[in-house]
């Protein structure tokens, strides 16, 4: 396999500590002992493969996914449970641009879709997500950020139908937000969830529906003769293939996705249940789901058994080393945005990789002149809703009724550099962190 980062990145060494993973048992699914074959094969067990899944099994499709290690083990199952809005990085300036005003218009109503996506799986299957938060928060690191926000408020009614709430400086305590802030932007669409809990439950979801899922069934290789054959230490037959790795994939897993997809580092901290005095004392006693303004944005809410979540973007490289240093910055901008609580230990901590495109934009759709192989990735850190909507619209594709929003459906254009294409994760970073000053 061609990977871009060492190894250690793709072991457990990122992902010990992870605090999601003391609060529900997985199911568990056998690996593959025998040669097979299926309609449809998916390759990668998270919010995508499970989702394309699950909608595929429901429409009677044979579909079997073949998962490295064990459901959820990528992004899927230790991000920071964010189902909100995103999946791009392009604003409204760039999608209207590239596709229009209707095209912007298009993506923006299937972020929406997503949302609601996750919400009726949740319900129709009867899954305790942990569901919390009404909407979700950005707050204003500097002045003249409110003035972006302001903004922001005004393309939210144009593009979702809604309307946001401008919150002052002055007024963020009454709304249990106090801290280092300039004042914030409520958007009413979104929530916070336990993202193990949902990832269990939409795995039980696909199996109950006629799913195939087998663990510790690595894909090693992928070739295409009559029909598709994988190549796991057994022999995987099938008629079509959708590949759901994000940032866990291979750059030889199809050779097409050679330098089309960049893994970025995320790292997220949990703390022990603050007591109400500790809230109280910080100010903080909000359960939104929030994040600040910066480009390396931090992201943080306070969860249903009072315990804090905290994330930011890791580091550059993937070693014991930068994992620990990584966590310890994480721990440092703690500490500095929630000075009350400098004494509240962060047992749990770890990282994941979320996946960028070049473009900005998702990629959900065929790989060109390759019949039968799909791809569908690169949701810029908003996986859980993103994911999940990315994933019933492959199997939408696959099922011949399909109708991916135009943003969504340009294939991934390649980065510059190929194989050395983190070289520019640097400068990139850099400028990121002047811009935030």
């Amino acid at each position: 396999m061609k990977r871009i980062y060492s190894d250690f990145a793709y072991g457990c060494g990122p992902r010990d500590g992870c605090w999601w993973d003391n609060t529900c048992d997985l199911p568990k699914f056998p690996s593959l002992e025998i040669d097979i074959s299926c309609d449809v094969a998916i390759v990668g067990g998270g919010f995508t493969g499970l989702s394309a899944a699950l909608h595929l099994a429901q429409a009677g499709v044979d579909v079997v996914v073949l998962e490295a290690h064990h459901i959820g083990w990528g992004a899927s199952g230790r991000n920071g449970g964010f189902c909100c809005l995103g999946g791009a990085r392009m604003d409204d300036a760039g999608l209207d641009k590239r596709f229009g005003r209707d095209g912007r218009l298009q993506y923006r109503k299937a972020e929406r879709d997503a949302i609601t996506l996750v919400e009726r799986i949740a319900e129709s299957h009867g899954i305790d997500i942990d569901r919390h938060s009404k909407g979700e928060t950005e707050l204003a690191h500097r002045p003249k950020d409110m003035d972006d926000l302001r903004r922001a408020a005004d393309a939210v009614a144009e593009n979702h139908g809604v309307e946001a709430e401008i919150i002052a400086k002055k007024d963020l305590p009454d709304h249990g937000l106090a801290g280092p802030f300039h004042g914030a932007l409520t958007t009413p669409i979104g929530f916070g969830l336990n993202p193990r809990k949902y990832i269990a439950g939409l795995a039980r979801a696909a199996r109950d529906a006629g799913a195939r899922i087998y663990e510790k069934a690595q894909v090693q290789s992928l070739n295409k003769a009559q029909h598709w054959i994988l190549d796991t230490g057994r022999k995987v037959t099938a008629d079509q293939v959708v590949i759901a790795t994000n940032g866990y994939s291979s750059d030889d897993l199809p050779a097409w996705l050679a330098g089309r997809y960049m893994p970025s580092q995320s790292n997220v901290i949990v703390t022990r249940p603050l007591t109400p005095q500790e809230q109280e004392d910080a100010g903080w006693t909000s359960d939104q789901a929030c994040y600040d303004t910066r480009n390396l944005l931090h992201y943080f809410r306070k969860m249903p058994d009072g315990r804090f979540l905290f994330g930011m973007r890791g580091g550059l490289t993937s070693n014991p080393g930068a994992e620990a240093r990584a966590r310890q910055r994480a721990r440092q901008d703690f500490e500095t945005m929630f000075p009350a609580w400098r004494h509240v230990e962060t047992a749990h901590s770890w990282s994941g990789m979320v996946c960028i495109a070049r473009d900005m934009v998702p990629f959900v759709g065929a790989v060109p002149d390759q019949t039968g192989l799909f791809v569908s990735m690169c949701y810029h850190g908003n996986g859980v809703a993103m994911g999940t909507y990315a994933g019933k619209q492959i199997a939408g594709l696959i099922a011949g009724h399909g109708d991916v929003p135009v943003a969504m459906a340009q294939p991934l254009s390649k980065f510059p550099l190929g194989q050395f294409r983190r070289a520019v994760m640097p400068a990139a970073y850099a400028g990121f962190m002047l811009a935030d000053l």
